[in-house]
């Protein structure tokens, strides 16, 4: 597995794709450096005080990604079992694909379906446009919405959403999405949902960008109102939680 994925290559696509966001900060720091000196020198600590605090910030979320997506073995995948199962499994993306090779290997023999929900009118982020040019769809992916997947009713041994169902903003449509999965889940199946959290360990890492991720009790939610119960919530990494759910009653 860790050949597939090159090194550091978790945290150099986040500048790749963020790399506007970037620019802002140093011009924002160098901006700061040279205004600083048209003000008494009583006030040009507090100048000096903010490049660093634009520049501690900065580099915590990098060194924070780098960890999560590089250094802690995420996509190893170890929580999952390698299966020379012959089962049908479902990977479903937002726009960005990293995990389909990776379960390629996992479950060599299964037929694995790749479902994509990107909607260009909905998910105007730049990064992942930028992300879709950088890396080409897995061939024979799906493009689909998120209310109408489409796979038959009672098909899918495994589903697995990773750092994708968050990209669904709007709470009745993200009830839809779970839904659906809970129609094409086999009863005994299992859906694996892998995020970060709206929680404390992701705003000290990511501040104000943790507003993008959901919060344990929005995803509780979700998962209730859709007829899904958790099995099982693992924290893969201080800032990463994966929840396996199951249809409603089967729990073990």
């Amino acid at each position: 597995m860790e050949k597939i994925r090159k090194p550091f290559q978790g945290v150099l696509n986040i500048v790749r794709f963020n790399w506007h966001f970037y620019v802002i900060v140093i011009i924002i720091c160098i901006g700061l450096f040279f205004l600083k000196n048209i003000f008494p020198p009583h006030l040009q600590y507090l100048f000096t005080l903010a490049i660093i605090f634009a520049f501690t910030i900065t580099s915590i979320t990098l060194i924070v990604s780098c960890y999560v997506y590089d250094l802690s073995g995420l996509y190893k995948l170890n929580w999952l079992a390698r299966s020379k199962e012959k089962i049908e499994i479902v990977n479903i993306n937002a726009g960005f694909d990293e995990t389909t090779e990776l379960l390629k290997i996992k479950f060599a023999e299964s037929k694995l379906t790749v479902l994509d929900f990107y909607d260009p009118l909905k998910h105007t982020e730049i990064s992942i446009k930028r992300a879709r040019k950088a890396y080409p769809a897995f061939p024979n992916t799906i493009t689909t919405t998120t209310f109408n997947l489409p796979l038959q009713t009672n098909s899918a041994d495994k589903i697995f959403v990773i750092f994708a169902a968050h990209e669904i903003r709007e709470v009745n449509e993200r009830i839809d999405f779970f839904k659906e999965l809970n129609r094409i889940i086999k009863t005994n199946g299992e859906i694996y949902v892998t995020e970060h959290l709206r929680d404390l360990p992701n705003f000290l890492a990511y501040n104000i960008g943790f507003i993008h991720f959901h919060s344990k009790k929005t995803w509780y939610n979700s998962f209730a109102n859709s007829g899904l119960v958790i099995k099982c919530e693992q924290n893969l990494n201080p800032f990463i939680t994966n929840f396996t759910l199951t249809k409603n009653g089967i729990t073990s």
